[in-house]
């Protein structure tokens, strides 16, 4: 078996932090990358319109998002991509921490989508992809992260088991560092900014929005705390709010791009 240029990409690491499900679509908007194919889906009702591309849990797929967040998404004015990660839903490949970074400017490419003209979209594990796609393409119009983490070298070593990798805490802990500054990546991003984060979140605690609004370069970010749900239901339990905050950030995005 090959090692990984990237500890991270271990299964002693990844397999703790990613969960491939079975879920897929039937009508996907397929994207080659390295070693694998992407299995995601598109909907585009007005090409002159901004288009969402959405990072999803890893505890889901693609296919629990369509076609009811799609349609809502619609409502609000945008064209939608989802983005499907290695092994989950119809996509092929292995889901690996790191290997998965440039995923998401490959489906932007594969989209023939301008980064002016997109907001990006992480929820928990998917604000790693979202953050680091206005990282690489720093004109992304919007970013919006839904129960993100800030540090996820304080994640990765919760449920890691290194016995038998050979592999040490601290060699962990830096791999996580340098892959993940999310203070780094989020200084060099100046567009909007919108954070959404609930109160009771058990799983990622209010800390990491707090970090993640102020490591953030713009001038224009604002951290919405829920009161209600945690951090599977803070969409659920906070539906009208929720998305009248996506609503008036899609305003604030179009009105920014106009201005340019």
């Amino acid at each position: 078996m090959s090692t990984p240029a990237n500890i991270l990409d271990l299964p002693a690491i990844s397999g703790c932090y990613l969960f491939p499900q079975a879920r897929y679509v039937s009508d996907p908007f397929t994207v080659p990358v390295e070693g694998a194919e992407l299995a995601c889906h598109r909907t585009v009702t007005d090409a002159d319109q901004l288009t969402l591309v959405h990072f999803h849990g890893n505890g889901e797929t693609v296919a629990d998002y369509i076609p009811w967040m799609s349609e809502a998404l619609t409502e609000l004015g945008l064209n939608s991509l989802f983005v499907e990660y290695r092994a989950y839903g119809a996509s092929t490949g292995k889901a690996q921490l790191s290997a998965m970074l440039g995923d998401g400017e490959a489906v932007l490419a594969a989209a023939g989508l301008a980064p002016e003209r997109v907001i990006a979209f992480g929820r928990s594990i998917g604000s790693l992809y979202a953050i680091e796609l206005v990282h690489r393409l720093p004109t992304i119009a919007g970013l919006v992260i839904e129960s993100g983490i800030a540090a996820p070298s304080e994640r990765f070593l919760a449920r890691a088991n290194l016995s038998g990798t050979g592999l040490t805490a601290a060699a962990v802990e830096a791999a996580a560092r340098e892959t993940f500054d999310h203070q780094k990546k989020l200084s060099g991003y100046t567009n909007p900014l919108l954070i959404l984060h609930t109160e009771n979140d058990g799983l990622i605690d209010m800390s990491h929005a707090e970090r993640n609004y102020r490591w953030c370069g713009s001038a224009q970010k604002q951290l919405l705390r829920f009161p209600l749900g945690n951090h599977n239901s803070i969409l659920g339990m906070n539906r009208r709010e929720y998305f009248q905050a996506l609503k008036e950030f899609v305003m604030t995005v179009g009105q920014e791009g106009a201005s340019q």
